[in-house]
């Protein structure tokens, strides 16, 4: 679906559903809140599962007056698309990985650090939460979205051609990344050198050598087949990869405050049962890619320390240059809650 069609689609989409709830005898007093949702993922992907949840639970306790449609698949576009759709009104809602976020919201690219949450999944929680979380989540609303929360999706692991037996063998290895001097600098940082391909050319490039390797969460090295041509695979679990929670505005002003209580206590409260199925779904891909017969190894906890340690204040460097007393502001939020939580 091309960019315009999209948006002229969900337009229509959206005044179809104006009227049909206009036309509703009694639609006024009822004070019925429909909230289209749309994202990328399949129906049997934890994301959708866990919005499946929420929905759930928010008609139950607010009696049927907030009800979540929800689109997955990219029934309703691209995340560009759905994004754009959020800002206009035609869409109410979408979970975006934050990567999606960064073109419209610069400041969110400080979830790229290495290290950046803690690995501990109660602790990176309460870090979602904390000041820090609220401040970068209210970032959103200049942008023309409203954020009620981030969701944990995953870790980043490295693959390689080549060994990936110690840190000190990255040096000369040519990873693959995304279009980010924050990702470019966290492997020059390592000794390594970075190049940006687009994600549908990374397959053949890892096959011909183009690129040593890259990284990306478990789900997609193996949704990928990045295994068949890189049979080094470390869990190094270095870059976080979250959602964003975003609500168009004027859509969540139109809500009572009840309502938006129950709707963002539910977004956290489903946290945790999202978090087994993403590690049930994590477990069970690594037992196939080594099933495969590739390499893989775990790093340890003073490789992840030596890791941060190298490549935390280089790509902190660029988030501040980039990012101006916003970004620092944030930054030292973070800093602050982090060493609270981790004593680090």
């Amino acid at each position: 679906m091309s960019h315009l069609r999209a948006l002229s689609w969900l337009a229509g989409l959206g005044a179809v559903a104006t009227m049909a709830i206009t036309a509703m005898p009694g639609a006024a007093e009822a004070q019925t809140y429909v909230a289209r949702i749309g994202h990328l993922e399949n129906p049997d992907q934890p994301r959708h599962k866990a919005l499946v949840m929420v929905a759930a639970r928010v008609k139950e306790r607010t009696k049927g007056d907030v009800e979540f449609q929800i689109f997955p698949s990219s029934q309703l576009g691209g995340q560009r698309e759905m994004n754009e759709g959020v800002q206009l009104g035609v869409l109410q809602g979408t979970v975006s990985a934050t990567s999606w976020m960064a073109g419209f919201n610069p400041l969110v690219t400080i979830l790229d650090l290495p290290y950046f949450l803690p690995t501990d999944s109660e602790l990176a929680q309460k870090l979602r939460t904390s000041e820090f979380g609220k401040k970068l989540l209210a970032s959103f609303e200049q942008k023309g979205f409203h954020g009620v929360g981030f969701w944990p999706f995953g870790f980043k692991q490295m693959t390689s051609n080549k060994p990936l037996d110690s840190l000190d063998v990255l040096a000369g290895q040519r990873f693959r990344v995304m279009a980010s001097d924050i990702l470019m600098a966290q492997f020059q940082a390592l000794g390594a050198s970075a190049v940006a391909l687009p994600f549908g050319e990374l397959y053949t490039a890892l096959q011909n050598n183009v690129v040593d390797g890259q990284e990306n969460p478990v789900s997609s090295i193996l949704s990928m087949r990045f295994y068949e041509v890189q049979k080094n695979i470390l869990i190094s679990d270095h870059g976080a990869i979250e959602d964003v929670i975003v609500f168009n505005p004027a859509w969540w002003a139109s809500l009572p405050q009840g309502h938006r209580d129950v709707i963002s206590g539910a977004f956290i409260e489903v946290v945790p049962e999202l978090q087994q199925l993403y590690k049930t779904q994590r477990e069970a891909g690594i037992e196939l890619i080594k099933n495969s017969g590739a390499n893989v190894r775990v790093m340890s906890d003073e490789e992840k320390a030596a890791l941060r340690a190298k490549a935390f204040e280089p790509t902190k460097a660029i988030y501040l240059q980039k990012n101006g007393a916003a970004g620092a502001e944030l930054m030292s939020l973070y800093e602050a809650e982090y060493a609270k939580l981790t004593g680090n």
